[in-house]
């Protein structure tokens, strides 16, 4: 038998005599010279600003325009008309001409934007029933509290889907036009489809299934939010596989934004008829908007975006922009560091005295 420990005495608590709880494991210990460390400066230095530059010219290479069209073109009269609550359910259209002086090429995506909607509240992002999204039937029924106040309806009806973040779904719409040449009129064909990120689609969204029912017949019983015109299973009368909890639309605006200025994948080009095979031809193009969406109770803007992307996704310079600042830092510290080491000596002479 081994010899039993004893846990008495002013020693009870001493670490084991061993060289890993004594700290005696062998260790490197590289003794920093200025012959190591200001070769390590510079090449960091320059290492980020290669890759700044590449990735700034990689940026350089995408096109975007925004247009904010809040109060452009006819929009005004929308706009003052939104501002009444009581005329929330009426519809108003407008339209905004704009130009596109260079052409562009590749695939184009189309974007909403708003500016100072925060989305990243914590009360706002938790007022969803993640649990009814995803298909469960008791769900369907029983909303979790978090979507107070917007689980049930004024008979009492659990609201489908419940939450501030589907009530607040972005409902403006767009059709896109390019004004050819010879006076022609053209619509510019998108794909409304394929524009959410696959686990949203296949995985955290499904509708409730219950055999031999319609999609309609499966909603029956819930209510539809306060603030939107349609019921969630007819919100796309074109795709009937496109309605319901897996609307790519409502998909897409249920994965809350970080920022108050966001922007979010509303089409993606057809690029299979002429003139829009390349992309976006140069010319005079006019966007006819459904305007629904207020903007006025949070001081915000509205806009669409027309961009290309590369590998690197869209243009966005912060990313080049803090390499080349980082690159710079380096450098100006490798300099400092570099004059001092050549003021005083590599053996401190010049410091004793």
């Amino acid at each position: 038998m081994g010899k039993k420990k004893d846990n008495s005495g002013p020693l009870a608590r001493r670490p084991d005599n061993s060289a890993f709880k004594q700290q005696r494991l062998p260790a490197w210990s590289p003794m920093l010279t200025a012959n190591t460390v200001l070769p390590f400066f510079y090449c960091m230095a320059v290492l980020c600003m290669l890759l700044g530059v590449w990735l700034l010219v990689t940026v350089q290479g995408t096109q975007e325009m925004k247009l904010d069209y809040t109060q452009a073109g006819t929009c005004d009269k929308c706009f003052e008309k939104r501002k009444n609550v009581s005329h929330a359910l009426q519809t108003c259209n407008c339209t905004v001409v704009f130009n596109i002086q260079k052409a562009f090429t590749g695939t184009v995506f189309f974007y909403y934007g708003l500016q100072n909607f925060h989305q990243n509240l914590r009360r706002y992002m938790d007022s969803r029933d993640d649990g009814q999204m995803v298909g469960r039937k008791r769900n369907l029924k029983n909303p979790t509290s978090y979507c107070e106040p917007f689980t049930r309806d004024q008979n009492g009806l659990p609201i489908a889907p419940c939450g501030a973040v589907a009530n607040s779904i972005f409902n403006d719409s767009f059709t896109l036009l390019y004004h050819g040449s010879r006076g022609n009129t053209i619509q510019v064909p998108l794909y409304r489809m394929g524009i959410t990120w696959y686990t949203d689609k296949n995985i955290k969204y499904r509708n409730p299934m219950i055999e031999n029912l319609t999609l309609a017949q499966v909603f029956k019983g819930t209510a539809q939010p306060p603030y939107w015109q349609k019921p969630v299973y007819d919100l796309d009368p074109w795709y009937p596989n496109n309605n319901g909890f897996i609307n790519e639309d409502l998909i897409v605006w249920m994965r809350e934004a970080a920022f108050p200025n966001f922007k979010k994948l509303y089409g993606i080009l057809n690029q299979a008829s002429k003139p829009f095979t390349k992309g976006l031809p140069a010319g005079n193009y006019s966007i006819q908007i459904s305007y629904n969406f207020p903007v006025q109770y949070f001081r915000g803007r509205k806009e669409v975006v027309l961009t290309t992307v590369t590998w690197f996704g869209g243009q966005n310079r912060f990313l080049p922009i803090a390499y080349l600042v980082t690159s710079g830092l380096i450098l100006l510290i490798a300099v400092i560091l570099t004059v001092i080491w050549w003021k005083f000596s590599k053996n401190g002479k010049n410091m004793e005295e």
